[in-house]
């Protein structure tokens, strides 16, 4: 009798490398190939990814299993996100973990741990200035502490999400440190310059992302006597990225983490990781080429985790980094839908969804392969009003006039605005004012409660109820900012804080009312008709199949002008989901939801039948309905 074969960890390993080796190796050749010291990456990479593999805990490798085989598990509608900064959210990791009954309860399937690598001491860039990839904030607790962390939250059905920055360290970092003193290997794992003249080349065509606070793109070090390329703060510099061994180094990194635990791995500021001269240096071809090989490379030592790209830019820009052409299904699962976040808050102030449904509905696609989008309405970031002149010259606007309007109203300054935020950076050069605030006081329940006007108190609950229903509904995973479920308010604390006085977005990174959520079920106050409302929304949204990421989702005009229409296809049939963007009533014809695909005028929302009248429904003021 035949002996049958056993599969061994080695086997398994080999099919992997087999299955994924198209993916990764002809990126590396392209970018790295030309180096005399390229056989040696290779060896040192697949050793690298050998020995991760080997280390992968037994539980994790089952993971793995599990999710080659189911592999849309992060496309499907149980998938609803929470994000939070740990000390913010609950204090420590352990202490983050015992609040695991409180996003049970929410619905949540999906934790994002904000930065929470060990940062440099001081003013740390909210934490994306990491000084060691391999050790936990201590301030949060231990790399043990996280690894038992992620498992609590896996087998209680959840994924954990954590930050790695791939465009920069600290200036502390250890390989920092070494460059400063001089060492030749670890100054080519920056960008580091004997004299200005490159760098001021640079600068020609180069776009400050703090002008306010750091301007330029590069940083005088006289002690050590070089310019570094610091895109984004002083203390924080750029990865050379040309340089293989940064990969390989990262690659490492990247698969220690995904071994504690990490199912999510954010990739934060990957837009600005290649530099070329007379560019932005933003979205460069090259950065698709890494961005896919890492995804290889988690493929085939860590295949159960998944890659989030952080690219906040331009919808044709942006979607590249889901993958487009040659790396279509091939370098992220998931990217930042910022385009359906900004003009949700357009379409909120001009009460006219006409702009959104031209810029959702002619720069993305319907479809997605093996990917999708993170939907959200607020984050830990500021609101940049990625309006392009061409889209807003499309519906006869003018580009300047529409943003700077925009950031007028959500600051509060214009006549008759609801919202109450709060400037973060203005570019005089561009015109560019970018905005913070939380959910609730943009929304308008910061100005609503001070002036106690219960009709204004209402359209700010409808509002984000509205925001919540969206996110939850056009494709992809919803991610609640924490405390938006509560509607917490804006938080001026941070102005007493020295490192963070001089940054506005602290302005929505409150700590959590503990004291507040344990009402939530109390009464008709705010915090308990946006937590209830939300739970019902991600619950409806789990019992909603055709919500499913892998579904189209296809942009509908509307005749009524407040009204956001698109449909999810699936094969049994559409589900339609419209949003009332205005404060007044909207009638729509039944003829066209059935035109449409709506077959049964059932509300899977509200889980009620849609009520017909005269050939017509009625969406009362900031409706939101999802209509089979």
């Amino acid at each position: 009798m035949a002996k049958t074969p056993s599969t061994t960890d080695d086997d398994i390993f080999a099919l992997r490398l087999a299955r994924s080796a198209p993916d990764l190796w002809p990126m590396l050749d392209a970018l790295y190939g030309t180096r005399e010291d390229y056989p040696a990456f290779r060896e040192a990479l697949l050793k690298t990814l050998a020995k991760s593999w080997k280390a992968r805990p037994a539980d994790l490798k089952l993971l793995d299993l599990k999710r080659d085989l189911e592999p849309d598990w992060f496309q499907r509608p149980d998938m609803a996100g929470y994000v939070f900064y740990i000390d913010r959210f609950a204090g420590t990791i352990p202490e983050a973990v015992e609040k695991l009954p409180y996003l049970q309860e929410l619905g949540i399937t999906y934790v994002h741990f904000m930065p929470c690598l060990k940062p440099r001491p001081g003013d740390s860039d909210g934490g994306y200035s990491v000084m060691d990839y391999r050790a936990i904030n201590p301030a949060y607790g231990t790399m043990d502490d996280f690894e038992a962390a992620a498992r609590t939250f896996r087998e209680n059905g959840i994924s954990l999400c954590i930050d790695l920055v791939l465009n920069h360290t600290a200036k502390e970092h250890a390989w920092a440190k070494k460059a400063a003193k001089g060492d030749p290997k670890y100054q080519d794992y920056y960008l580091m310059f004997d004299t200005p003249d490159l760098p001021k080349r640079y600068e020609e065509t180069l776009v400050e992302v703090f002008p306010d606070n750091a301007p330029g793109n590069f940083t005088h070090y006289p002690d050590f006597g070089k310019w570094v390329w610091t895109t984004f703060n002083e203390h924080q510099w750029d990865l050379n990225w040309a340089n293989p061994w940064v990969f390989l180094e990262i690659t490492d990194i990247m698969l220690a983490l995904a071994n504690r635990g990490a199912s999510i791995l954010r990739l934060d500021a990957v837009a600005f990781m290649w530099k070329r001269m007379g560019t932005r240096c933003q979205s460069e071809p090259e950065v698709h080429m890494i961005l896919q090989a890492l995804r290889a490379a988690s493929r085939i030592a860590a295949p159960a985790t998944i890659h989030l790209a952080e690219a906040i830019v331009a919808p044709a820009e942006m979607i590249p980094y889901l993958g487009r052409g040659r790396h279509d299904g091939r370098e992220g699962n998931l990217a930042y839908h910022n385009s359906l976040m900004v003009q949700f808050w357009s379409a909120l102030a001009t009460r006219d969804t006409r702009l959104m449904t031209h810029v959702l509905g002619t720069h993305f696609p319907t479809k997605l392969t093996n990917a999708t989008y993170a939907t959200y309405i607020r984050c830990h970031d500021d609101i940049g009003w990625a309006v392009t002149d061409e889209d807003a010259a499309a519906l006869h606007l003018s580009g300047p006039a529409h943003r700077a309007y925009l950031s007028d109203f959500y600051e509060g300054s214009f006549p008759g605005s609801f919202a109450q935020g709060a400037l973060f950076q203005h570019n005089e050069a561009t015109g560019d004012k970018r905005i913070s605030g939380s959910f609730a006081s943009l929304a308008g329940l910061q100005r609503a409660l001070t002036s106690n006007d219960g009709t204004a108190i209402d359209h700010a609950v409808q509002r984000i109820l509205m925001g919540h229903a969206l996110i939850a509904a056009f494709g992809g995973i919803p991610l609640i900012y924490m405390g938006d479920e509560l509607a917490l308010l804006n938080d001026d604390s941070y102005l007493a804080v020295p490192e963070h006085a001089h940054d506005s977005r602290w302005i929505h990174r409150p700590r959590m009312d503990w004291q507040l959520a344990r009402t939530r079920h109390q009464g008709d106050t705010p915090a308990a008709r946006v937590f209830q409302g939300t739970q019902h929304i991600l619950s409806r949204r789990r019992a909603t199949p055709a919500l499913h990421g892998g579904n189209a989702t296809r942009i509908l005009p509307c005749e009524a002008a407040q009204v956001f229409a698109f449909a999810r296809e699936t094969p049994t049939g559409n589900l339609i989901c419209l949003f009332n963007f205005s404060e007044n009533w909207v009638h729509l014809p039944e003829s066209w939801l059935r035109q449409n695909g709506a077959v049964n005028l059932h509300d899977e929302l509200s889980d009620n039948a849609v009520a017909v009248h005269a050939g017509a429904i009625a969406l009362p003021p900031f409706a939101r309905a999802w209509i089979s």
